[in-house]
């Protein structure tokens, strides 16, 4: 019988899934008891604490094997996509730089692209990860980031996120748009020629999500 999922602060669609005994987010996004979630929530990869999933009931699948023999069966474990973009103090993307990546215990080396970009694939569950590069050492929370719409805080963590991300000091990822925030929101205004008030109203958060990306 279908139930409700109750989303969490670093949760995704693709770590709910997988909590669930679903391969891929999209048997859930995508299932008719969630038009409405999918009406709340457009992109799948921003989702926001408190927001209501439905899960719905698994497909019982069947294998003809023949008695009296062994058989081996593999479960994939279910994965996602972590892709960042590395800028420098300049806002100039930081291409071709090697890097180190450690997730879940283990190691990953490579290289960003001529846009600054890195994308590996990670397991659905990863909460954490570590990225070294340029001698800098960066503390991930995968999955963590809030969207600014329809949200219960107006949007405040998810512009906050998105400022300390881009190098600017909101302070705590907190919802609550005190001095620190406000300081940080007209420092971006400034840098992009907006009106300077220190409120993240629809003209900043359209260029914050412009660039952003999301």
């Amino acid at each position: 019988m279908p139930e409700n999922h109750i989303v969490n602060q670093g949760e995704c669609l693709s770590s709910i899934a997988a909590q669930y005994g679903f391969r891929d987010y999209r048997t859930i996004y995508e299932d008719a008891l969630n038009a409405d979630f999918r009406r709340l929530r457009p992109d799948p990869n921003l989702i926001y604490p408190g927001d209501t999933v439905v899960i719905p009931d698994k497909q019982q699948r069947t294998e003809s094997c023949s008695t009296e023999k062994k058989h081996r069966f593999v479960l994939n474990r279910s994965l996602r996509k972590l892709r960042l973009r590395m800028l420098d103090s300049e806002g100039n993307a930081i291409a071709n730089a090697a890097y180190m990546l450690t997730c879940d215990g283990v190691d990953i080396s490579g290289q960003t692209d001529g846009n600054g970009v890195l994308l590996h694939t990670i397991p659905a569950d990863t909460a954490e990860a570590v990225l070294n590069l340029h001698d800098r050492v960066w503390q991930l929370q995968v999955a963590s980031l809030n969207p600014m719409e329809n949200t219960g805080d107006d949007g405040v963590s998810g512009c906050q996120a998105r400022l300390r991300n881009l190098g600017y000091d909101p302070g705590p990822i907190d919802g609550i748009a005190g001095p620190r925030t406000e300081a940080a929101v007209r420092a971006f205004q400034r840098d992009y020629s907006l009106t300077v008030d220190g409120i993240c109203g629809p003209q900043t958060r359209g260029k914050l999500k412009e660039v952003y990306g999301t």
